[in-house]
């Protein structure tokens, strides 16, 4: 597994719609993308968002940040989306799981 933290806050003056709408083409086009296994977002009380996906490999990763639409949107989220933003990205050390059977 290869997991991507897209840690961000957004501009005060951003098209919330535009916004909106290239982060629903991109979930969708991230969730056809081979190797794909999750998507999820959380958002902070102070507005920081946080976007956690996980692929099964870092070539699967690599693939997602090179494709031609999601890169033209990466460059509309620098200039008319994003504040700031801090990108980490790795395969885990070490993973703990714990469940409740029944």
């Amino acid at each position: 597994m290869y997991l991507v933290v897209f840690r961000n806050r957004k501009r005060a003056d951003i098209d919330a719609a535009a916004y909106g709408a290239d982060a629903d083409a991109m979930e969708a086009l991230a969730r056809a993308q081979p190797g794909f296994l999750s998507f999820k977002s959380y958002t902070a009380a102070d507005g920081e968002v946080i976007a956690l996906s996980e692929w099964e490999s870092e070539a699967a990763a690599h693939d997602w940040r090179r494709q031609s639409d999601h890169a033209e949107v990466q460059g509309r989220g620098r200039s008319d989306y994003y504040e700031s933003y801090t990108l980490f990205a790795g395969t885990p050390t070490r993973v703990h799981r714990f469940g409740r059977e029944g």
